[in-house]
């Protein structure tokens, strides 16, 4: 039997998925279909509020894609719709109803890098290298890199990294805005575990809107990002917790939250 590539284990309201396919956690289609997975499970258990994904071992969160599955496809014309799977398969992970904290404990290349972009936020262990070199192999991003990029770091320093296809370290891709935190190595886990944590105490009706709100008004004008914000803060007051949340502090107390 095939050992599983990727796993997840939960504490209190936190999952921790995390991928292990030595020696450099590459994504191929063991790792695709075994996330899928885990994410689907995760987006119908109740109980979890936010996800970490990280990569087992202290050398790569992912190095990217199996080159080695990369020859089958030299020639071959309409294909197109295989590649569509593969953005829809990031895209569930992008739309995640759940905050969702990637943590970058080594080399974070190509596919990797497409895969940690889909993540709310990211935290980068110091000896972290990000980039997507697939330009030195004659290829570009083709995981979502070209938009998702240029959507997180600006479009000119995106198009520095994919046309050079040079890594980046932890401090400077802290400095362009592509991870929010870097800490030393072995303490991304924990940093994501704090961080998790000061958001599930929250509701996650609440957390699911806000992250709706942001990911689908950057894609409209202003008018209509504030008309679907208006959309989902009417449909907020209709939840269980925002009843409980109202009630905490006039009773001046902590909420306890149903997440419904």
């Amino acid at each position: 039997m095939t050992e599983r590539a990727v796993s997840y284990e939960k504490k209190s309201a936190v999952a921790i998925v995390t991928i292990d396919n030595p020696p450099l956690n590459v994504m191929n289609q063991q790792v695709t279909r075994e996330l899928k997975e885990a994410f689907a499970a995760l987006k119908e258990d109740n109980e979890t509020v936010a996800v970490i994904l990280t990569g087992a071992g202290d050398r790569a969160f992912m190095a990217g894609a199996d080159i080695k599955e990369f020859p089958n496809l030299i020639g071959r014309k309409g294909i197109k719709a295989d590649f569509l799977e593969g953005h829809a398969f990031l895209n569930e992970i992008d739309q995640f109803p759940k905050p969702t904290i990637a943590v970058l404990n080594g080399l974070t290349f190509g596919g990797g890098c497409e895969l940690a972009l889909t993540c709310d936020l990211r935290i980068a262990e110091e000896h972290a290298q990000v980039g997507l070199p697939e330009i030195k192999l004659g290829l570009f991003p083709g995981g979502g890199g070209t938009q998702r990029l240029p959507r997180t770091v600006g479009d000119a320093k995106a198009k520095e990294l994919m046309f050079t296809g040079d890594p980046i370290d932890a401090a400077e891709a802290k400095n362009i805005g592509l991870v929010s935190y870097v800490v030393p190595k072995g303490e991304g886990l924990q940093k994501a575990l704090e961080l998790a944590g000061r958001m599930t105490r929250h509701s996650l009706p609440a957390l699911s809107k806000i992250k709706k709100a942001v990911d689908q008004g950057l894609s409209t004008s202003l008018d209509e990002g504030l008309d679907l914000e208006a959309e989902l803060f009417e449909e907020v007051f209709q939840t269980e917790d925002i009843k409980e949340g109202v009630q905490a502090f006039i009773e001046k107390r902590k909420p306890a939250f149903s997440h419904k």
